[in-house]
């Protein structure tokens, strides 16, 4: 088996990983996608294309690559199911540790997150001033 073979495997496993988090709030969607971008990129300059200009995903994904973008939508919804999978954990789970554990993924991944831009900087333009007299 060719190494593009096995990027192209991983690439799909990671895109079903992230459909799957669309109906999950434990599992995130878009680092899911993000991995199977840079996946297809290894392995298919075809699926790479695909998935970058995908209706659903593109946008996220190029924001990402072009300029380490996580838009203010992505970042409250990773944030609010932050929120309620803690929640729930603490309501329905009896074993703080999986709390403890959750706290720990949580914490760090959402200083992270916050810490991107939500939106591309535009780079700096100085402008010449011509002195005519």
């Amino acid at each position: 088996m060719r190494f593009s073979h096995i990027y192209l495997v991983l690439g799909w496993l990671s895109v079903g990983l992230g459909v799957i988090g669309i109906f999950l709030p434990l599992l995130p969607t878009t680092p899911f996608m993000l991995l199977a971008a840079w996946l297809f990129a290894k392995g298919s300059p075809r699926l790479h294309d695909w998935i970058c200009n995908h209706p659903q995903f593109g946008a996220s994904i190029r924001q990402w690559n072009d300029h380490g973008v996580i838009n203010r939508r992505a970042k409250i919804l990773a944030m609010l199911a932050f929120l309620v999978v803690i929640a729930a954990s603490l309501v329905f789970v009896e074993n703080r540790w999986v709390v403890m554990i959750q706290l720990l993924v949580a914490i760090p991944v959402s200083c992270f997150i916050l810490s991107r831009p939500s939106v591309a900087r535009l780079p700096k333009v100085t402008a010449s001033v011509s002195s005519k007299q």
